[in-house]
């Protein structure tokens, strides 16, 4: 497996890869319909975010999206392909989001997570820290979670 940059072009086959992993979790059509929106990436979102993918040779399998500015960094997106997960691909994006935020100097990396995905961010050493509103479904809160970061300015 290798990680690069996102490129502007692959927005729509990142979005289809969003898709696919929120969908893993047995959300139903108008849940996925209400959530397709806040899980579509366009060129411009890839240019204003930092964003990377992960390659298994030719095939992108998943990725990750990174804002913010110190003294917190927010993990906008990872999402992994569903026929991946639990093989360490997640674990290595989320690894290298983590040295983007210690890269620009914050202390902190913030995760609105879903909530299938909370022990995942857990056993990466985030602690929930409270809730936020989801996005896309209102009324529903998701975990809110923290990674204090050990190099940060």
């Amino acid at each position: 497996m290798q990680i690069r940059s996102a490129r502007p072009e692959e927005a729509g086959l990142l979005t289809g890869i969003a898709l696919r992993s929120k969908a893993y979790w047995g959300y139903d059509e108008a849940f996925m319909a209400a959530c397709r929106d806040e899980l579509t990436l366009d060129a411009a979102a890839i240019e204003r975010a930092w964003a990377v993918v992960a390659e298994d040779g030719e095939r992108v399998v998943g990725f990750a999206t990174v804002t913010g500015t110190p003294p917190e960094a927010q993990l906008d997106m990872l999402f992994v392909e569903p026929d991946v997960i639990g093989r360490g691909v997640g674990r290595a994006l989320f690894a290298c989001a983590r040295g983007r935020a210690e890269e620009l100097g914050c202390r902190r990396l913030t995760i609105d997570s879903d909530p299938n995905a909370e022990p995942f961010y857990r056993a990466m050493g985030a602690v929930r820290i409270g809730v936020t509103p989801s996005g896309s479904i209102p009324g529903r809160e998701l975990p809110l979670l923290v990674l204090e970061l050990a190099q940060g300015n």
